[in-house]
């Protein structure tokens, strides 16, 4: 059994941290009684794992500021550690550093998220050539398990803000249940299979840019029409999904999400329709009835300053708080993503040395 050699430290002002008589078998069992990690195994971030990993940031400038509510500044030792310990290559690096600066964005609300009782999670969605370089699943079970990409990446943003930022669950992360999405929320969009341009050239990024998107969204909410052969079809199922009285985005507002699946963004470019047309075709029809909102929440909707359109209640603030993208693979299914609402949808390119 070989001790570990001196992993980085990602809380401290050394950055090394040493645990003599620590051991690859013992290794688990140390990091579990320090609190760290978030109840999976972790790798071990020893100093030769740490420093394979910095390979992938020669020539990249950290860029990143405090990270509430701790206040710290990662290290690119303490930044490397966190992704050795998700599992991450070197290569996955960028992504990762690309998707943590975007939750610093002042108006992800990132400390806002971090300590809500809402079951947020950091959704990380990756567009352009990165997605093969790096193997991202954005096809069938795009948004499960069995890829190591979009398992690792997104569990390595989590594991910055839970070790760096001290977001630890039960002390600064306060969700009342949480959700799944909290160990990993990342997925390619199916560029080759959307009939729209690349999510990300919507957002103002070049052709064949690869970027990386985040809001602090819930987990993915089915919808399931094996029925509809029209896009009035589609629309009358995914506007009833939306239409839901306990959504953060009826309240709190903010950014919220259509995932479509391949076959059913097939249907809509067949009939005609543009993603803008999608979406501002569900904010006119995805409302929710005052009569199915108790007469509580009315009140305490009035008290944020929410107040129903006419008879019933909006889905967020206008057509251009819902992004549409196309991911996944066969099957008449797409999946409707809320978000906390308090947060935006942020976007940034992934940086090359």
């Amino acid at each position: 059994m070989s001790e570990l050699a001196s992993p980085p430290v990602w809380h401290g002002s050394a950055g090394v941290l040493d645990l003599p008589g620590v051991t690859e078998e013992s290794w688990q069992e140390e990091a579990y009684r320090r609190g760290w990690g978030d109840g999976l195994p972790l790798v071990a971030p020893t100093a030769a794992r740490v420093a394979a990993a910095l390979t992938a940031l020669d020539g990249i400038d950290l860029e990143l500021g405090p990270l509430p509510p701790s206040g710290l500044v990662p290290t690119r030792e303490s930044f490397a550690a966190n992704a050795v310990m998700a599992g991450c290559r070197p290569a996955d690096l960028p992504v990762v550093l690309a998707a943590v600066r975007a939750l610093q964005a002042p108006e992800y609300n990132l400390h806002g998220v971090l300590a809500t009782t809402h079951p947020c999670a950091p959704l990380v969605v990756v567009n352009g050539p990165v997605r093969g370089e790096l193997g991202v699943n954005s096809g069938t079970n795009c948004l499960g398990q069995g890829t190591r990409a979009n398992a690792v990446i997104g569990r390595a943003v989590q594991l910055v803000t839970t070790h760096v930022g001290g977001a630890r669950p039960g002390v600064m992360d306060r969700a009342t249940q949480g959700g799944p999405a909290k160990y990993t929320f990342c997925f390619g969009e199916n560029e080759e299979e959307s009939p729209f341009p690349p999510f990300s050239v919507r957002r103002g990024f070049a052709p064949g840019e690869s970027v990386v998107t985040v809001a602090a969204t819930e987990g993915p909410h089915n919808v399931n029409d094996h029925g509809g052969t029209t896009a009035e079809d589609l629309l009358l199922t995914i506007a009833g999904t939306m239409a839901q009285p306990g959504s953060n985005n009826v309240y709190v507002k903010g950014p919220h999400f259509l995932v479509l699946g391949p076959e059913h963004a097939a249907t809509f470019a067949r009939d005609g329709w543009t993603a803008e047309a999608l979406r501002d075709a569900l904010w006119e029809r995805a409302r929710i009835p005052v009569s199915k909102v108790s007469e509580a929440n009315q009140r305490q909707f009035e008290d944020w300053g929410v107040v129903p359109d006419g008879n019933a209640y909006t889905v967020s603030t206008g057509p251009e708080m819902l992004h549409v993208l196309v991911a996944g693979g066969a099957g008449k299914h797409s999946v409707w993503i809320p978000s906390f609402g308090a947060t935006a949808a942020v976007s940034r390119a992934v940086p090359r040395a």
